[in-house]
């Protein structure tokens, strides 16, 4: 690690991080409080994702519903009008938007080779994103005078990594670059998770093996053909399994860093408290 102990993380002049874990349990939450305090410069991996490698995705699916509407066609087609996402660090709706759920196109759904398509498209941004971590690192000090940096990123990392590996490139490259810190749940944590998807599903981003079998398993056990599959109940009926199948990820990606509990995270009100947090568990680790 870059850190060996406390004492080396609280003397560093410049502090790099990298926060993973599941969606929800305060990843931006805390880089946003970091950045506030005006020394750390925050690196959204969802944003990246958005503006730099689906912008032009999005921007297409939505030109394309547009372009079924005969007032908006001609207006297009007369460069009358601008579509494009308006993504913030706060609001990356566009994303997630774009990715859909598969099922029954009445009721919003989308094919599950178009679906699977657009699950490619996001892995290939989010891998993408996140080797562009050492040159945002370099970008923060050399163009805008940052001291620190906190790379916010997605719930999908453990994805596209074996964490069992002492030489995947990807966790090799991030391990060099920063200190990579786990956000843990606890069941309560995950009970809330499961509580606030239900009410709200969004779509979400899964290793293509996970998520292949769980599309047809999930065809199987309820006895339905692609067509009549309810879109939001699919998603919320893999989110479970979802938690699951990544909590094991998260745990060995951890071993490349440090683990911070979702409580304790919840506690940081200023900068300091989260670099005294993260001295105490490099001491302990």
């Amino acid at each position: 690690m870059i850190y060996k102990d406390g004492r080396t993380w609280l003397d560093a002049p410049h502090k790099r991080v990298l926060l993973f874990g599941m969606s929800g349990l305060g990843k931006t939450h805390l880089a946003n409080l970091l950045r506030g305090e005006g020394d750390w410069f925050h690196y959204s991996i969802d944003y990246r994702i958005g503006t730099r490698y689906m912008g032009e995705y999005i921007a297409d699916n939505a030109k394309a519903h547009a372009m079924t509407v005969p007032f908006l066609r001609d207006l297009l087609l007369s460069d009358s009008i601008y579509i494009g996402s308006n993504i913030t660090f706060d609001n990356l709706a566009p994303v997630s938007t774009y990715l859909g759920k598969p099922g029954d196109p009445a009721r919003g759904g989308l094919s599950y080779a178009e679906y699977t398509r657009r699950q490619e498209q996001f892995r290939h941004g989010e891998i993408s994103a996140l080797n562009d971590t050492p040159y945002f690192i370099k970008r923060a000090e050399t163009l805008y005078g940052y001291q620190h940096f906190v790379c916010d990123t997605g719930g999908s990392i453990c994805e596209w990594v074996d964490p069992g590996d002492p030489n995947d490139p990807l966790l090799s490259m991030l391990a060099q670059n920063t200190l990579m810190i786990w956000i843990k749940g606890d069941e309560a944590h995950t009970a809330e998770l499961i509580r606030r998807f239900d009410k709200a599903p969004k779509p979400m981003s899964y290793q293509p093996q996970f998520l292949d079998r769980m599309w047809h398993q999930f065809l199987s056990e309820h006895k339905l053909e692609e067509s009549q599959v309810d879109p939001d109940t699919f998603i919320r009926w893999t989110y479970r399994r979802a938690l699951e199948h990544r909590q094991p990820l998260y745990a060995q990606m951890a071993e490349w860093g440090v683990t911070v509990s979702a409580d304790d995270v919840a506690k940081i009100s200023t900068s300091s408290d989260f670099e005294q947090l993260v001295a105490r568990v490099l001491d302990q680790r």
